[in-house]
């Protein structure tokens, strides 16, 4: 069965996804043995099966697909029309996938916003990369950084509602295990107010991104990225490095200063690794990220920055066998593992957002329990 279609929409989307006409074709003609053809696509109709092929990859709805208005492109509606260059210039799908889920929910939740007469006015001045790092860090601790808690996960969400008290809106995203492409990316910041985290197993990098991504806010400089902090690199951007020293000193605090004075990391110091540990355990910084930190000081060199890497590396790779080899046993014994679906770290702005155009009658409970991704018969603890 064919239908009329609207072609705009289609090559909206290649635009906005920066996907070529033949990597489409070959994506939506997966598994069959006559591939579809440029004509099948962009003819005045289309096959129905096709269309639900295509969706398969932009998820909008067979009905966008059909609706004759005309896409709207503007800088407003994508940061992929904002902006041409990313420090990870090999977005993958995924990661695309996630940046547009979110900024569709930046774009409702300011007309949300509007509607409720709430007002997500910037709180915090922007600076420039010409501004000292270390003391816009330092001043930005003495208003946003929250009372320190060493459990990881408390600490990033006491973090996010700190950020809120200023309107900086932090969301997390989280990829189940059997997602066939995973997003490429740590998180990302979305002009004016939104900051974006992928889940990680590892909540110190979360938070070291979350802090990293802080920065782009007070640069107020989109970027999409998968960052690595803990291997030096000399290919960063000004504006990558700026943030990465920003995060570093946001979350190091008076510690940055004794690092300051530490002599050179060596063999006959143990490379201070028991200092190092204790930085780690009351900052959040990995200790890897701070031997890198030592790195950029000039405080270790090279080669035992490398051979200290390994054995953090070996560490790590241990203890995954570890892990595998702990589930596998429980596999032989007949023990099912039962794990819980993670759930993202709501932030208090969001919440309170939802709950305002609620009680404003803009929001009515189904659409509620829609924004929420709760059920309804959750509703009564949110509203």
């Amino acid at each position: 069965m064919k239908v009329e279609h609207n072609i705009s929409r289609i090559r909206h989307l290649l635009e906005m996804y920066r996907m070529g006409v033949q990597d489409f074709l070959q994506k939506i003609s997966i598994g069959l043995k006559n591939p579809i053809t440029k004509e099948d696509v962009f003819g005045k109709e289309i096959q129905i099966s096709y269309l639900k092929r295509i969706d398969k990859i932009f998820e909008k709805g067979l009905h966008y697909y059909l609706d004759p208005k005309a896409p709207e492109k503007s800088k407003e509606a994508s940061v992929f029309f904002r902006k041409q260059n990313f420090q990870n210039d090999e977005l993958n799908l995924g990661a695309i996938k996630i940046v547009n889920q979110f900024e569709e929910l930046k774009l409702s939740l300011s007309a949300i916003a509007k509607l409720s007469d709430l007002d997500f006015k910037r709180q915090i001045k922007k600076y420039s990369i010409s501004d000292n790092p270390r003391e816009i860090a330092l001043k930005a601790r003495k208003v946003l950084y929250p009372r320190f808690d060493k459990n990881r996960r408390n600490f990033l969400k006491a973090l996010i509602s700190s950020l809120a008290t200023k309107n900086i809106m932090v969301f997390e995203f989280i990829e189940t295990w059997n997602k066939k492409e995973k997003a490429n990316i740590d998180g990302f910041y979305l002009k004016p107010n939104m900051i974006v985290l992928k889940r990680h197993q590892s909540f110190s990098r979360e938070i070291f991104t979350l802090a990293h991504e802080l920065g782009h806010y007070l640069l107020d400089e989109e970027e999409i990225e998968e960052i690595n902090y803990s291997v030096y690199n000399k290919n960063l951007s000004t504006i990558e490095r700026w943030c990465n020293d920003f995060a570093f000193f946001f979350l190091a605090g008076n510690y940055s200063k004794t690092l300051d004075t530490l002599e050179k990391a060596s063999s006959s110091n143990d490379y201070h690794h028991d200092f190092i540990e204790k930085v780690s355990q009351n900052t959040h910084l990995s200790q890897l990220s701070l031997f890198t930190r030592l790195l950029y000081q000039g405080k270790i060199s090279k080669s035992n920055y490398k051979l200290v890497r390994e054995e953090f590396e070996e560490i790590f790779r241990q203890r995954q066998e570890e892990k595998e080899r702990e589930k596998q046993l429980l596999k032989e014994q007949g023990i099912k593992q039962r794990g819980s679906v993670a759930k993202p770290i709501p932030s208090p702005l969001f919440l309170s957002t939802i709950q305002t155009a609620y009680y404003e009658g803009v929001l009515n409970e189904y659409e509620v329990c829609k924004k929420l991704n709760i059920k309804p018969e959750k509703l009564d603890k949110y509203i």
